[in-house]
C-alpha cells in the first residue's frame, strides 16, 4: 500500500532540520532549559523529531515525536514519548485558519490531580522559516486553556 504525500504533508516538511531550543515553564518563572532537536522526514509522509535536553531537576531528557496526516480524514496525527514519563501521548490535530499553526490535541495525566486525565494542546507555530514556537496548554476544570510551557526553536541547519 503506497501512499503519495498530500498537500497537508507539506506543512510538516517545514519542521525538517536541526534545531536548538529553550523551554520555559509557567510554574518556574525565569528558569530556562535548553536542548537540541533533529527532525527528519520519512518518505514525505511522516516527520520524526528526536530531542535531547534537560529537565528542571537537572536530569537529562530524551523525547521523540512523530507526525503525519491521516489520508482518509486529512487530519494531523502523531505521538509523543519522553524519557521522563511512561505516557504515550496520541495526537489528533488540525491547522489554524491562517495555516501558520498546527494545533495538536491529546489526553494525558492531569498535572494538578493525580489519577485524573486532562485535555492538552500542543500548538506548533512558525514565526518564520527558521523560528518556531511550541506552546503547551492544559484545559482546566472550568473549560479554559492554561498555558504551562513555551518552547522557542531556532533552526541551525
Amino acid at each position: 500500500m503506497i501512499t503519495e504525500p498530500l498537500p497537508e504533508h507539506q506543512w510538516l516538511q517545514r519542521l525538517v532540520g536541526d534545531w536548538t531550543y529553550v523551554t520555559e515553564w509557567s510554574f518556574m518563572p525565569g528558569e530556562r532549559y535548553t536542548g537540541i532537536e533533529r527532525v527528519r522526514s520519512l518518505g514525505g509522509l511522516w516527520v520524526v523529531a528526536e530531542s535531547e535536553g534537560s529537565m528542571p531537576d537537572g536530569d537529562p531528557a530524551t523525547m521523540i515525536m512523530s507526525l503525519g496526516v491521516d489520508p482518509t480524514t486529512k487530519r494531523y496525527v502523531g505521538t509523543w514519548i519522553g524519557s521522563m514519563m511512561a505516557t504515550l501521548w496520541v495526537y489528533d490535530g488540525e491547522l489554524s485558519a491562517d495555516g501558520n499553526s498546527l494545533i495538536l490535541a491529546a489526553e494525558g495525566p492531569d498535572m494538578a490531580v493525580k489519577g485524573r486525565t486532562a485535555l492538552y494542546h500542543d500548538v506548533i507555530e512558525f514565526t518564520n522559516d527558521d523560528e518556531r514556537l511550541l506552546r503547551g496548554r492544559m484545559q482546566g476544570e472550568d473549560g479554559t486553556w492554561q498555558e504551562f510551557m513555551t518552547v522557542r526553536y531556532q533552526r541551525t541547519k
